[in-house]
């Protein structure tokens, strides 16, 4: 099992036959999201370990933005549950880049590119967005670029 597809798909398949309902139904509804960005546009394919680090990346995201939505809806039992399939996905991620961190890649990637203005926001957080693949959420190193370039 070399790629992470399959390995989601092995994991899904331990996990229903140890009856871990949780970590099925999380890991079945990302095979599903894999499974539907295969197929959108003109020709169905195979995704790359990258694409699919991209697609639960953003189903990670929903999870943790529903589970902030249920908090504060004052349904705890489901924001639980949001929060513990944010968790299954993220043992797939990559680690979370600290501040610091991230603070430091943000800055060599500006300063690489001789980003130093705010006019130059776009380019500068594509750069940024490189330097950090995927390592942090895009609104984190949008504030670090904000915040290096002086806005």
């Amino acid at each position: 099992m070399s790629t992470l597809k399959d390995r989601l798909t092995a994991d899904m398949r331990a996990a229903l036959k140890a009856r871990d309902e949780l970590t099925t139904s999380t890991l079945r509804m990302a095979l599903a999201a894999v499974g539907t960005a295969e197929v959108s546009g003109k020709a169905k394919r195979e995704l790359s370990d990258d694409e699919v680090l991209a697609v639960l990346t953003k189903e990670a995201k929903k999870r943790r933005e529903a589970a902030t939505a249920f908090a504060d809806a004052g349904r705890a039992e489901q924001a639980a549950k949001e929060t513990a399939e944010g968790e299954v996905l993220d043992r797939y991620l990559p680690k979370q880049l600290s501040d610091d961190e991230l603070t430091e890649l943000v800055a060599g990637a500006l300063a690489e590119g001789g980003f130093t203005d705010k006019a130059q926001m776009g380019p500068a957080m594509k750069a940024a967005q490189a330097a950090v693949a995927g390592r942090a959420e895009g609104g984190r190193v949008a504030a670090a670029v904000r915040s290096q370039l002086g806005r």
